[in-house]
């Protein structure tokens, strides 16, 4: 896997991995509290295939920058960074692929600017309006969602998640994955970018953005573009009707379950998740 540096897109400066090599790119988002760590299981496998595997730390996230006001990370931000990512990177359009809330960010890209993106790839992540509908109307939901009224608190959710050397949260996110899926040694990595300077508020504030500073609506127009969402049945954080609901935002979209997996779906099943995203970009030569 190609190492990841520093660059300059002018309102932010984003750590990236780009393999730099193939015709066709490849945008991979991770979501929380992940980094392009995240993707390892899938970077050499589409270096391999000879894609363009490009796969940034989102604003606020590992060696990334880390902006201090909570309005920096509301979602027209966030997709801003990825338009701005890939003019930098003088490419037209990608295939998206995101995760949790990098499928936030595929959401919005697919919305507002579906002439920048040739494919949209979802992994665990409904669409936000539906979410927002579901979250108001199923209280099982409400009570798998109450992580994220608990960060919207000032400083608390930081200073109790990071005591111990993050052992809770790294224990829940090794817990909740599959059997092996996220070893000890993958632990190591993620307390070092979890560890960063700023990085766990910067983290948390994509949360606290999403309550207190609301992005331009969504076209109420469905998605025209080709829409796979993938997603772990497993899932503990997230109810599984929830892929089924957001079909009604996509023109042209479907849903593959895998019935063993989580959240961490590109962790727990990588051969399927692989093979399902390779399927689909190949479909849309």
């Amino acid at each position: 896997m190609k190492a990841a540096k520093i660059i300059d897109l002018g309102v932010i400066k984003l750590n990236l991995v780009d393999s730099q090599k193939g015709k066709i790119p490849l945008l991979f988002l991770h979501g929380f509290p992940d980094y392009h760590y995240g993707w390892r299981k899938q970077i050499p496998a589409f270096e391999e295939w000879g894609y363009r595997v490009i796969v940034p730390d989102q604003r606020g996230y590992n060696l990334s920058d880390k902006p201090a006001a909570v309005a920096d990370y509301n979602l027209d931000r966030l997709g801003q960074d990825m338009l701005d990512l890939l003019d930098h990177l003088q490419l037209e359009s990608a295939f998206v692929i995101g995760h949790d809330w990098g499928g936030a960010v595929a959401w919005w890209l697919a919305h507002h600017h579906p002439e920048r993106v040739r494919g949209l790839i979802i992994l665990n992540m409904p669409h936000p309006r539906t979410f927002i509908s579901y979250l108001k109307s199923h209280r099982s939901q409400m009570l798998k969602s109450w992580y994220m009224f608990l960060f919207q608190l000032p400083v608390l959710p930081e200073w109790a998640l990071s005591r111990g050397n993050y052992v809770h949260f790294a224990q829940t996110m090794q817990d909740d994955a599959r059997r092996g899926a996220v070893t000890q040694q993958d632990l190591v990595k993620y307390r070092q970018a979890w560890s960063q300077p700023g990085a766990f508020k910067g983290m948390i504030n994509w949360y606290r953005a999403a309550v207190r500073s609301k992005p331009r609506p969504f076209p109420s127009t469905a998605i025209k573009l080709p829409t796979l969402i993938l997603w772990g049945s497993r899932d503990p954080y997230l109810e599984a009707d929830l892929a089924e609901a957001s079909l009604a935002e996509c023109a042209n979209g479907r849903v593959k379950y895998a019935k063993h997996a989580g959240h961490w779906l590109q962790q727990d099943e990588p051969e399927w998740v692989n093979e399902k995203i390779l399927e689909f970009v190949q479909a849309q030569k």
